[in-house]
């Protein structure tokens, strides 16, 4: 598969907890088995405590790049978490980026104890279309606890990237890499939240 630009930049972003890193991990590990250049680069921030936690992955055919990404040049941004979405947005996007957002927020602290409101999601939403191209959604949190544990919505956001053809990632390319790094644990129910994602998907028309 040719990518559209080389190097083909991709940010994936939630807070602490979400399975950020695993994700970028494992759609690295598809890539480089279906013979792309891949970099990764993570930021973790306080994530510890639920803070930002955001992966840079760079997808080349011909060369390795340092593993941050250049300011204003994220072709993709997949977020775990939609106020997340908006602040990568406004620091590495440009108006042809395009966004894949999970909907459901994680409120911080500062909301939880009361001395900050977190926007309504529709708001997020609208500010981030302006911001980009095109816009991608789905509640993946609400299909992973559906399923009886949220911390697959990782995997429901892998699935839902499948059906966007962006890049050569597939269920047979994901059991091979989730196999490589996870082992055969819960195999089976990251399989199924990758195919729920994959069908869950739709795109975002408001604005």
């Amino acid at each position: 598969m040719l990518l559209e630009k080389d190097p083909w930049n991709l940010v994936i972003t939630g807070v602490g907890g979400q399975g950020n890193v695993l994700a970028s991990q494992i759609l690295g590990q598809i890539l480089v088995d279906k013979g792309y250049l891949v970099t990764i680069g993570e930021t973790y921030g306080a994530s510890q405590r639920g803070g930002s936690v955001m992966s840079h992955l760079r997808v080349s055919t011909r060369d390795q790049f340092s593993p941050i990404i250049p300011e204003g040049q994220a072709d993709l941004v997949i977020g775990l978490e939609p106020i997340e979405v908006l602040r990568v947005m406004t620091q590495y996007g440009n108006p042809g980026t395009m966004a894949l957002i999970n909907l459901r927020p994680v409120h911080p602290i500062e909301v939880i104890a009361g001395e900050s409101r977190y926007p309504e999601v529709e708001e997020v939403l609208l500010k981030i279309k302006r911001l980009s191209s095109r816009i991608w959604i789905l509640n993946a949190t609400e299909i992973a606890l559906d399923m009886g544990d949220p911390i697959f919505s990782n995997m429901v956001m892998l699935g839902a990237l499948s059906a966007l053809s962006l890049l050569p990632v597939d269920q047979e390319g994901f059991c091979s890499a989730a196999q490589k790094l996870m082992g055969s644990h819960r195999m089976q129910d990251n399989l199924l939240a990758f195919q729920k994602g994959k069908m869950a998907i739709k795109e975002y028309k408001n604005g």
